[in-house]
C-alpha cells in the first residue's frame, strides 16, 4: 500500500533549516492498522502528509500502491487524495452551516459520484449518527463532530485511512468509541495509520511505530 525510500523533507523557518524527516524508509501493507507516535516535532505530521499526498518529500522515493508519487500530475494527485485516501484531522474541518448529511456529501460533490445523499446517509450510520443526519455541528458533541468527519472520509470507500491526532480534541470515552470505528474499518479491510500521542491510542493498533528527530527509533 505504502512504501517510502530514503525519504527526507526540511523546512525553511527564517534563516534556519528544519529537517522533519531524515532518511525514512518504510513500508505499510494493506489492511494494516498502525499508529505513529512520538513527540512533538518529531515528524509524525510531515509523515503522513507525505503519505497522504499533501506534501512531497524533499529527497527519496514514495510509492503509492506500487506507483512512484513524484511522477504524478497535479491532477492525478487530486484524484487519488479524493478517491483513494480517506483523511481525518484533529479539528474536524466540518462545515457549521451545513448539516451532517451535507458535509459527508461533499467530497462526492466533488466526484461526481451517484447516489450521493444515500451513500451519505449510509456512511453516518455505520458511525452510530443515524438519528443526527439533519443536526449541524453546532448541535453536535465533539465526539459525534469527529463521527462525522470519519463518515466524510469514508464515503468515497477509500483504500487508506490518515488519522492526524483524531481523538486530541476529545474526551477519554468519546475518544475510545471513534478507536472503536477505526478498528471495525480495519476489520472490514481498509487500511488505517493514525498519528497519536497518547500511548492509549496507539495501543488499540497492531503496529506502532516511534519517530524521533525526524527518524524511526522503534516499529
Amino acid at each position: 500500500m505504502v512504501e517510502l525510500f530514503h525519504v527526507s523533507k526540511t523546512y525553511l523557518m527564517g534563516k534556519v533549516e528544519i529537517r522533519a524527516l531524515n532518511d525514512v524508509s518504510l513500508k505499510i501493507e494493506g489492511g494494516e492498522f498502525v499508529a505513529v507516535s512520538g513527540p512533538s516535532g518529531s515528524g509524525k505530521s510531515t509523515l503522513l502528509h507525505i503519505m497522504g499526498c499533501l506534501d512531497r518529500p524533499a529527497s527519496g522515493t514514495y510509492m503509492f500502491r506500487g506507483r512512484d508519487v513524484s511522477r504524478f500530475s497535479d491532477r492525478e494527485l487530486t484524484r487519488v487524495r479524493n478517491k483513494e485516501i480517506g483523511f481525518v484531522f484533529q479539528a474536524f474541518n466540518l462545515l457549521w452551516n451545513e448539516t451532517a448529511v451535507r458535509n459527508v456529501m461533499l467530497p462526492l460533490m466533488y466526484s461526481g459520484s451517484d447516489n450521493k445523499r444515500e451513500r451519505a446517509v449510509a456512511a453516518l450510520e455505520s458511525v452510530g449518527l443515524k438519528d443526527r443526519l439533519g443536526h449541524r455541528p453546532g448541535e453536535m458533541s465533539g465526539g459525534e463532530q469527529q463521527r462525522v468527519a470519519i463518515a466524510r472520509a469514508i464515503v468515497k470507500e477509500p483504500h487508506l485511512i490518515l488519522a492526524d491526532e483524531p481523538t486530541g480534541n476529545l474526551d477519554s470515552e468519546s475518544g475510545q468509541g471513534i478507536m472503536q470505528i477505526f478498528e471495525e474499518l480495519n476489520r472490514k479491510g481498509t487500511t488505517v495509520v493514525i498519528v497519536t500521542h497518547e500511548q492509549i491510542v496507539a495501543e488499540h493498533c497492531r503496529r506502532i511505530l516511534r519517530l524521533k528527530d525526524g527518524q524511526i527509533v522503534e516499529d
